[in-house]
């Protein structure tokens, strides 16, 4: 379902092979959370999807562990952002900002965070309409105001 809809809506996206299900269970302990399951359901259809410009639209789910854990954990983005605990974050736009699903509370809207502000605001109902309005866009900033 998820490589049909990726392709339909850019023809040129890119996929990758399918992530183990076995390695989506050591992601999640690792992250101490399960992961959220429109996310899982495509990771096990493609590990990653790549969007215009190789942009990394939804990331492989070991650049999904480390960067959680960095950003969860790392001192210095708790001394100059908010917390990110709230967060799950799976993709970025190339150019710094990142893309996430909350989930305290859990919930199925994605959100944006941009790193030059520390602001954190809704971009998609889901990660379905995430897919569409990024890889439709053709560009790095479908997202902006």
């Amino acid at each position: 379902m998820w490589r049909q809809a990726a392709t339909a809506v850019f023809p040129g996206v890119g996929l990758r092979d399918p992530a183990q299900a076995s390695c989506l269970v050591a992601a999640e302990t690792r992250l101490g959370r399960t992961l959220p399951a429109e996310l899982r359901q495509l990771l096990l259809e493609s590990n990653g999807v790549i969007g215009h410009t190789h942009v990394d639209t939804v990331w492989p789910i070991d650049q999904i562990v480390e960067r959680n854990l960095l950003f969860w954990s790392d001192q210095t983005f708790a001394q100059l952002y908010m917390a990110f605990d709230s967060f799950l974050f799976f993709g970025d736009n190339g150019g710094g900002d990142q893309f996430a699903f909350v989930q305290k509370p859990e919930r199925p809207d994605i959100f944006v965070w941009e790193h030059e502000s520390d602001s954190r605001r809704w971009v998609a109902n889901n990660l379905q309409d995430y897919l569409g309005r990024s890889l439709r866009a053709g560009g790095d900033d479908w997202y902006q105001l």
